[in-house]
């Protein structure tokens, strides 16, 4: 009688994590996604935990959560994950205006991203 299970959206060996309204531009949110794709969970963890970028400590978060996910939600094993993907998609802008000389307004917009990040269970090559 209940509702019927929906389809996973990734593999059988992947986990996925998405942080929304993160208040940064998704120029600058994509430079920091870059330095983490394909690298090992741990290598990526060590990346974020020591960049300069402000946004760095949000993105860290959101991998911890694909992390947790993987190992709670679908018995992944946490050594053997990677980041197979790390993509960044725009959110609403919030529009703001400030006086300007002559009667007229300047526009400011203060842009909001998300970030959704892939991890993946790969098998260690012996």
């Amino acid at each position: 009688m209940g509702q019927k299970k929906n389809a996973r959206r990734v593999a059988e060996n992947a986990a996925m994590a998405k942080g929304k309204m993160i208040k940064t531009s998704p120029q600058k949110l994509n430079l920091v996604a870059q330095t983490i794709r394909g690298k090992k969970v741990e290598k990526a963890l060590a990346e974020l935990q020591f960049s300069r970028k402000r946004v760095a400590k949000q993105v860290k978060s959101v991998l911890e959560s694909a992390i947790a996910n993987a190992e709670n939600n679908h018995d992944l094993d946490i050594d053997a994950l990677v980041v197979s993907q790390a993509f960044v998609g725009k959110n609403l802008v919030m529009k703001r205006w400030s006086p300007r000389g002559r009667g007229r307004v300047g526009k400011i917009m203060k842009p909001f991203a998300e970030i959704t990040i892939v991890v993946k269970e790969v098998e260690e090559a012996a």
